[in-house]
């Protein structure tokens, strides 16, 4: 094949060209040479390339500008408004107090407390700007060598390794944007920091950033660094203590003198400088300041464990009152709460549930059931309550199952154990209340044993152990009320002492039992039906409706008793009796009356306390009595401060009412003390003062009571199973509350002089014969003084009584006057 310029004829066209510009070329050889054309000068040509390059750089600018527009209307776009920030609340911790400013509790999702901007000495606001932002007040919210610089530290790093941002872009940062480190949020956050600096004053902008921003331990805000730190509020520092605080910013655990002095030393030491090189301080302060030792306070933490149920309490009515602000925070409640009541109501309470542990060999190592032996009709069934759990348990809360011990991992320190088809785990380190020599899960333990536990939580769906809680004991609380101002002292709810957790003195509604009875006798008292020395037939009886009570507490006399003995007895017949010659309905409103808010039906079974009442409720009716007549709510919170320092306005409290006069009041505070001179709580006298009350035990014993005062104090311990398993043949409210009142007493006490009861004016007292409560005979061997309301006292003189059981008139006693055969004995 031929190549185109080869035996080929150009194109026609092609040759015409080549054709003329041959000719064109040979004229131009014939023609005289031209002229060479003048240069142009310099300058022109200078300018001329001046205004190409003006042209072009407006044009590039032009360009610039629309697109540095079109950047920032596109991250305009969703920015978050500044506005906000006018009215920002950040959240801060919420303070609950004892009554002596003892911390109870934090309660906070940020550890924050705020503090104006104009509370602060200039030096603390100088040395976090010198730390920070030295020209925050100069700038106008944006650092633009600082960014320059950042920029390229970060370009030779090849990544975003340093900000440049003011105090302005800081408070951005932290309140309207992320923490990511991105191109894009810095030009965000330049935008927002002009718009910031626009919207508030610098002021305003640094307080948002002292008390926003997070300087270490757990701490945010300016306050609370100093609070931690140094033991002061932040208006308080001195010079060295706030270059210290402001220089940890830059590093908040790294800069921090509880982790590293030497190095928190040097930033300060920095921060100085910078405050000296500034001119924010003089060269003689700065000398002072850089040689100030550190001095940190001793760190102080809340008590959680003290009193979580007054705590609980404070905080549900924080949270009635202030629906809106509570979450945020920055409130101050302060309790009634005595600290060193409370721990010994705690200690008083713990040690009768560790008494009773010992006494029914609850504490570890535990033992089997021995092997099941031919039924005995002649034996007492199982209780359902001890019986081992069959079928799938349910998560409930405090529902309670009897479960067996199938194995241990001592590496673990757990225990295994099936409920029913279900199997769990417990955690025994949680538990030492039933191990205290911490043995071994293996040891404490061993396969067989039953074992009472709760569901921590639903079975897993996916199959696997359900975490368990040991029910092992029953439970107790305690509450003790300031007579007079029934400010409440001490509040114990549970053993466990955590928050949240069930509070059994005013969320757990019991049988009061016998500590009812004196609601009963008072009203009896009242009427005037009863008085101290009235006899009361307490043989066996069969009551209106079929009712037929018995005599618990040990009590198997038969002869009539006086209404004193038969509290002091605590004989149940004796208090059916009364209830019912003067009416169960005026019984009822009697007892709301004295502060029983629960739930009572007007039947005879309510002077046992068959109906169920908390325990606040009871002792809050004891202090009625303890108070001369006059009923008073109980008081937990005394006052609540918002975060503005302004008290938050308190539900009214219903006014005292009175209820019974000082007389009755005075009877049935002297009938009680018989309970204790000689009666079911002869324990108590060991208080060495006088002191009122009654022991309570409910049916089968499923919860034992102990109810009494002294002119000061009053106070309620109640113990037993959340699911009233009974506990105990042997246990009364003798033997398992009233130790812990005794105990909780005496340390109440110690101090304070021993006081009578105070004696109103129209007390009659009468010598009267113990066996008829009539009045006492001429050398009458057994007599006692008596106390009666006005125009209740006897008048009758009671008859001779000779050594076979006879009568004698005792008007002719002396003259030999005819005997009387004896009464039968009623059966």
């Amino acid at each position: 094949m031929k190549k185109p310029s080869e035996g080929v004829d150009p194109p026609v066209e092609v040759a015409k060209d080549v054709a003329v510009t041959g000719n064109a070329e040979k004229k131009a050889e014939k023609a005289p040479s031209a002229k060479p054309k003048p240069k142009r000068p310099f300058g022109k040509t200078v300018v001329r390339w001046l205004t190409r390059l003006s042209i072009v750089a407006l044009v590039l600018a032009a360009v610039f500008v629309v697109a540095f527009l079109l950047v920032v209307r596109h991250y305009e776009a969703d920015l978050p408004s500044v506005t906000d920030l006018r009215t920002y609340h950040p959240p801060q911790v919420t303070r609950v107090l004892a009554k002596d400013g003892t911390l109870l509790a934090e309660l906070f999702h940020e550890r924050r407390t705020v503090v104006s901007v104009k509370e602060l000495p200039p030096h603390v606001k100088l040395a976090v700007l010198a730390a920070e932002d030295a020209g925050f007040y100069e700038h106008e919210g944006i650092n633009y060598l600082g960014i320059a610089r950042a920029m390229v530290v970060n370009l030779r790093a090849g990544r975003t390794r340093q900000g440049g941002s003011t105090i302005t872009q800081q408070v951005v940062k932290n309140l309207l944007l992320d923490s990511e480190r991105t191109y894009a949020r810095k030009i965000r956050e330049a935008l927002l920091a002009r718009r910031l600096e626009e919207e508030l004053g610098k002021d305003q902008i640094l307080e948002l950033y002292l008390n926003h921003i997070y300087l270490g331990h757990g701490r945010y805000g300016i306050e609370e660094a100093s609070r931690d730190l140094f033991g002061k509020s932040a208006k308080d520092m001195s010079i060295a203590e706030a270059a210290m605080l402001g220089g940890l910013p830059a590093g908040p655990e790294l800069f921090n003198p509880r982790h590293d002095p030497q190095k928190a030393l040097t930033r300060r030491s920095f921060v100085l400088g910078q405050m000296l090189k500034k001119g924010f301080l003089t060269e003689a302060q700065y000398i002072a300041a850089k040689d100030e030792p550190i001095r940190l306070a001793p760190m102080v933490e809340a008590k959680p464990e003290l009193a979580p149920e007054a705590v609980r309490i404070a905080q549900k009515m924080l949270q009635e009152l202030e629906p809106e602000r509570a979450a945020r925070g920055g409130f101050t409640i302060t309790t009634t709460i005595d600290p060193e009541l409370q721990a010994q109501a705690r200690k008083s309470v713990t040690d009768a549930l560790l008494a009773y542990d010992k006494r029914h060999n609850l504490v570890g190592p535990l033992k089997p059931p021995p092997p099941e032996k031919a039924k005995d009709p002649k034996k007492k069934p199982v209780s359902p309550k001890d019986a081992v759990f069959d079928g799938t348990p349910t998560f409930e809360s405090h529902k309670v199952y009897v479960g067996i011990v199938t194995g241990a991992d001592d590496a673990s320190g757990t225990l295994f154990v099936n409920v029913g088809a279900t199997p769990g785990v417990v955690k025994l380190a949680d538990y030492t209340r039933y191990n205290p020599l911490h043995l071994a899960p293996g040891v404490f333990a061993p396969p067989g044993v039953h074992v009472r536990v709760t569901l921590l939580s639903a079975p897993p769906a996916a199959g696997g152990p359900v975490p368990l809680r040991l029910e092992l004991g029953p439970e107790s609380a305690m509450v003790a009320l300031d007579v007079r101002t029934r400010n409440v002292l001490a509040l114990v709810g549970n053993y466990e002492a955590v928050a949240n957790g069930l509070d059994r003195a005013t969320q757990s509604k019991r049988q009061p039992g016998s500590t009812f009875k004196p609601l009963v006798y008072s009203y009896a008292l009242h009427t005037h039906q009863f008085t101290p020395a009235t006899m009361v037939d307490v043989t066996p009886q069969v009551f209106g409706n079929g009712y037929r009570p018995a005599n618990y507490e040990g009590w198997k006399g038969k002869d009539p008793l006086r209404l004193r003995e038969a509290l002091a007895n605590s004989v149940n017949i004796a208090a059916v009796k009364v209830i019912d010659e003067v009416g169960p309905s005026g019984v009822v409103d009697w007892a709301h009356a004295l502060g029983i808010s629960s739930t009572l039906k007007p039947d005879l079974s309510l002077a046992l306390g068959s109906y169920e009442v908390l325990p606040i409720e009871l002792v809050d009716a004891y202090a009625t009595f303890a108070a001369g007549g006059t009923y008073a709510p109980t008081v937990i919170v005394t006052r609540i401060t918002g975060p503005d320092g302004k008290d938050v306005e308190l539900r009214a409290q219903v006014p005292p009412r009175r209820v019974l006069e000082e007389t009755e009041a005075y009877l049935i505070t002297n009938m009680m003390m018989s309970v204790v001179d000689h009666g079911t709580a002869v324990r108590a006298k060991e208080l060495k003062r006088p002191v009122a009350g009654k022991t309570g035990t409910s049916n089968d014993a499923k919860d034992t009571w102990f109810c009494g005062f002294s002119t000061d104090i009053a106070a309620v311990v109640w113990v037993g199973y959340d699911d009233a398993k009974p506990l105990g043949a042997a246990e009364t409210g003798g033997m398992t509350a009233l130790p812990a009142w005794v105990s909780f007493m005496k340390a109440a006490h110690q101090g304070r002089a021993a006081t009578e009861f105070p004696r109103p004016a129209g007390i009659v007292e009468k010598s009267i014969d113990t066996h008829t409560g009539k009045l006492a005979y001429p050398d009458d061997p057994d007599v006692m003084n008596e106390v009666f309301l006005p125009g209740t006292e006897p008048t009758d003189t009671s008859p001779v009584l000779t050594p076979d059981g006879g009568v004698v008139d005792p008007s002719i006693a002396g003259d030999g006057g005819a005997l009387a055969p004896p009464e039968d004995d009623p059966q």
